[in-house]
């Protein structure tokens, strides 16, 4: 079954997170990941958003597919930057 990771970020420092982004797509193909969307101005239709400025939208197979690049060597290696540009709330999301 498909899940879907979704990351609510807060970009705060756009140089770490721009070195990340160029070495992003790579290791997400490498790991059979899709980025189905990623959009720096969310429109916010109900509720309150208030201190996050980016949100990103990927699949996975299933929940294994999800951790083995999640936790992969590659993905760790540029999370340094992610991490340090940016704050997050990552959400795993079951598919139907």
């Amino acid at each position: 079954m498909s899940v879907y990771a979704l990351a609510q970020l807060r970009v705060h420092d756009g140089e770490r997170y721009a070195r990340y982004m160029a070495r992003f797509m790579p290791v997400l193909e490498q790991y059979n990941g899709q980025l189905l969307a990623a959009d720096e101005a969310p429109r916010v239709l109900e509720g309150a958003w208030w201190d996050r400025n980016k949100v990103v939208l990927m699949e996975f197979a299933d929940a294994a597919a999800f951790r083995a690049w999640a936790t992969s060597p590659e993905y760790n290696e540029i999370a340094v930057d992610r991490k340090a540009g940016a704050d997050a709330v990552v959400l795993l999301i079951k598919g139907l």
